[in-house]
């Protein structure tokens, strides 16, 4: 299945010294499409996705196709994955 609810990202970023920052997909390539000096436009063209899923995906639509997520995200070298939970947790 390609589809993700509302997902939060916990990333490490690297500009505010390694802290833990979670955030929702939605806000983590809205923030960084704008560190990067891009317009929705532009992000669609460097990713090759359609301009209309980088605004569903930018406004939290909560069902998304998951390849194209991370084809938006590997521009800014990210991905979503599943990760084994640690057994502390």
């Amino acid at each position: 299945c390609y589809l993700v609810k509302k997902v939060y990202l916990c990333i490490r970023i690297i500009h505010i010294g390694y802290n833990l920052v979670c955030m929702t997909i939605a806000e983590f390539v809205k923030e960084m499409r704008k560190e990067y000096g891009l317009t929705q436009i532009d992000l669609s063209m460097k990713t090759g996705v359609g301009i209309r899923f980088i605004r569903e995906l930018e406004s939290g639509k909560p069902t998304v196709r998951l390849d194209k997520v991370n084809q938006v995200l590997a521009l800014f070298e990210a991905e979503v994955g599943v990760q084994q939970k640690r057994k502390d947790e």
